[in-house]
């Protein structure tokens, strides 16, 4: 019992370092900008400190905060999208091999085209909002359809013919056998699309951004540089990251909480 109790205090003082080690590195790290900035005298609009930006954070906060909205609600879409698209033409894909060797290959070469290059002719096109959802979604699309289509590839071969033998239609392998196999596959896409996402539509409003035209944080970060606010474009570059860290955060826990109770990637991590 003693063994056990020691294995387990272990292991919370293993997490409780996993969690104190980075913040101590971004304690120091900020403490080590703000020195380097005051101590050289570097100009605010060469390279701001921290405290700096954090006044900068607080004081343009309203209109910071509106466009990460703005910038948020565009991710949501796309990778709404993203997802919904990704996981029926996936299912899609299993059920007919005719077409993902028909249409696989277009979904490999949208994904390996610079979505930067992609943005301009979408603005061209499409209405600025429409485009810059459609960068996200062309962005956050693929590792969702190329995880799920594994996943349901990977199914085991002796549950299957078990299956089979049991007489099981397509469907019903396909929603008690399929599926919940290809999960952990499925979640691990959506974790990877919903960071890509964010960044289709930080470079979308980027381009709207350069042609006179937009909202969101990615456009401020640009006004901002074109304006020497480099205060208040290191704020909105905060911003940005952490939403990211916020979406990446929230979808991996909605990812252990669907698999915790089976899935040996969860299990791991309950003990």
């Amino acid at each position: 019992m003693s063994a056990q109790r020691s294995a387990v205090e272990n292991r919370r003082g293993f997490r409780l370092l996993r969690i104190l080690l980075p913040a101590l590195v971004l304690v120091l790290g900020l403490a080590a900008w703000e020195l380097v900035v005051r101590i050289n005298n570097i100009p605010p609009y060469v390279l701001p400190g921290p405290l700096l930006v954090l006044r900068t954070l607080i004081s343009d906060w309203t209109v910071l905060f509106q466009s990460l909205l703005t910038t948020l609600l565009t991710t949501l879409e796309g990778f709404i999208a993203a997802s919904i698209g990704g996981i029926a033409l996936a299912l899609l894909f299993n059920q007919s091999k005719l077409v993902e060797y028909s249409l696989f290959p277009y979904a490999v070469i949208l994904q390996v085209t610079p979505v930067i290059a992609i943005a301009p002719l979408l603005l061209i096109y499409l209405p600025q909002q429409t485009a810059v959802v459609v960068c996200a979604w062309i962005v956050g699309f693929f590792p969702v359809l190329s995880n799920t289509t594994l996943g349901l590839n990977s199914v085991d071969r002796n549950l299957a013919g078990l299956f089979q033998l049991y007489g099981a239609s397509r469907l019903q392998s396909l929603r008690l056998l399929k599926l919940p196999s290809a999960l952990p596959y499925i979640l691990g896409g959506l974790r990877i699309s919903g960071g890509l996402s964010l960044i289709g539509a930080v470079v979308a409003e980027i381009a709207a951004g350069t042609a006179g035209a937009g909202s969101g944080l990615a456009y401020r970060i640009a006004e901002s540089g074109y304006r020497l606010n480099i205060p208040r474009m290191f704020a909105a570059l905060l911003l940005l990251s952490l939403a990211g860290i916020v979406i990446y955060g929230l979808l991996a826990l909605i990812s252990h909480l669907a698999l915790r109770r089976w899935h040996e990637s969860a299990l791991g991590k309950e003990n």
